[in-house]
Parts: C-alpha cells; structure tokens; sequence
C-alpha cells in the first residue's frame, strides 16, 4: 500500500466513511482537470462540494461517483470570461 492509499484508508476510518466510497483515480481526475481548467484553488473546493452532494444524496459510492461525473459534464462546458466572470459557455 502507498502513502496515499494509506492516508486515504486512515482518513476514510477517521471520518467513519466506506473506504470503497472514495474512488481515488476519478477524484484525483476530477481536481486535475478543474485545476487545469478553472484554477487550482478550485481543485480542493471541487473535491469538498462533490463530498456535500454525495452525502446528501446518501453518501454511498455511487453518490460519489455521480456527483463528479456531473461536475465533470459542467467542466466540459465551463469557461471564463475575459472579465473574470464565470458563464456557461453554451449559453
């Protein structure tokens, strides 16, 4: 086991959360493209509001895994303004 899974795991029992809820690859997918594409600041606070919808959604795995999927459809369509306001670039 690696240093991250072994965190992960720790943090997971930590929080009383199914270590099997934490897809690791997809999230650290998720935070890279948001990193990329919005600003890195936004990585972290991506990875915490895919946790709030997951868990009012009922926090299992699946919840986790819909919750970034839809963020990840919103990023593809995402973009900012010269003005550093955000829109929906489909608008």
């Amino acid at each position: 086991m690696n240093v991250l899974d072994a965190w992960l795991a720790d943090a997971a029992d930590a929080l009383g959360i199914d270590r099997d809820a934490v897809p690791r690859d997809l999230l650290l997918d998720l935070t890279r493209d948001v990193a990329h594409g919005v600003a890195r600041p936004a990585a972290p606070l991506t990875a915490f509001l895919v946790g709030l919808a997951a868990g009012k959604a009922g926090g299992g795995a699946q919840d986790v895994q819909d919750a970034a999927a839809l963020l990840l459809q919103t990023l593809a369509t995402w973009s900012a303004d010269p003005s550093g306001q955000t829109r929906d670039a489909a608008e």
